[in-house]
């Protein structure tokens, strides 16, 4: 069976997006389309449990009643749901794109979306969910859990859509991102679209050497690149950078494996994503 693009959606306001990247990732990479929506019952559908406080006999009618009420809710949430993927599926068929699926799944989302890791190509989530996309300046509650737990590329949305006609590599010269650097060398995803390959540091001869290497490697698969090393915090510059240059879409290396990697690497990942003013494209 070929990999497919996932890509999640619920009700949240990033979901339009998330399907307007998936459109544009199918359309590269030429490839089928799965959308996924989670039920997760002990955020979304499920009363609380009172039995404990509300003591024995006399309340037998309330708990039978709060027992039929969470029942509704998850059948609404069902049926929600399936109007969520429904209306996905439709708006990516009307692009042009013939094969679509869907997964309605119940349970805890990382371990959910797990279920279907094997066969995925790249994963689209929007950077925050329902419950938190008004939490600006912060990334949503799976995001670093997701990044963590599962190994395919992960394309974070923003709440609106822009063609990714610019990226820009976060690279830091370790051996991940030179294992990035020969990812998007071999991929179909930016088909030769401009690559700014930028730093974070002190200018010295060995990493002006690095970023030329990482230079040449994407200049001899076909694209034009542009390089930058800015010296202070990795978050606060290259989000600015950025900014500046109107970079439409960010790549990145996801979280480290080592406890001292994951203190650095992580919490500038961390940093990284809840700053960012574009789309972000995260790589092991």
């Amino acid at each position: 069976m070929s990999k497919t693009i996932l890509a999640c959606v619920d009700e949240s306001s990033y979901a339009s997006a998330v399907c307007d990247y998936a459109i544009w990732a199918a359309t590269k990479l030429t490839s089928a389309v799965s959308f996924v929506h989670v039920l997760d019952k002990a955020i979304h559908t499920h009363t609380p449990d009172l039995s404990g406080s509300l003591g024995l006999g006399s309340q037998e009618l309330l708990l039978k009643q709060l027992a039929e009420l969470d029942e509704k809710h998850s059948e609404l949430a069902i049926l929600r749901g399936k109007a969520i993927l429904s209306a996905a599926k439709l708006k990516v068929e009307e692009a042009g794109i013939g094969d679509v699926k869907d997964h309605l799944l119940q349970g805890a989302f990382v371990s959910s979306l797990n279920t279907l890791e094997a066969n995925t190509r790249l994963l689209i989530l929007g950077k925050r969910g329902f419950s938190s996309e008004d939490a600006h300046g912060y990334m949503g509650l799976h995001v670093e859990r997701v990044i963590r737990n599962f190994s395919a590329p992960l394309l974070l949305a923003q709440q609106r859509y822009k063609e990714p006609r610019r990226i820009m590599l976060a690279y830091d010269a370790s051996a991940t991102a030179d294992k990035i650097i020969h990812m998007l060398a071999s991929s179909a995803l930016f088909n030769g679209a401009p690559i700014h390959i930028v730093m974070a540091g002190d200018e010295t001869e060995t990493l002006k050497a690095k970023l030329k290497i990482a230079s040449e490697v994407l200049k001899e698969a076909g694209f034009q690149t542009k390089t930058a090393i800015i010296a202070g915090e990795p978050d606060k510059v290259l989000s600015r950078y950025q900014q500046e240059h109107v970079i439409d879409l960010m790549v990145m290396g996801a979280y480290g494996h080592s406890r001292i990697r994951q203190f650095i690497v992580g919490s500038t990942t961390s940093a990284m994503i809840s700053k960012a003013k574009s789309a972000l494209l995260i790589l092991r």
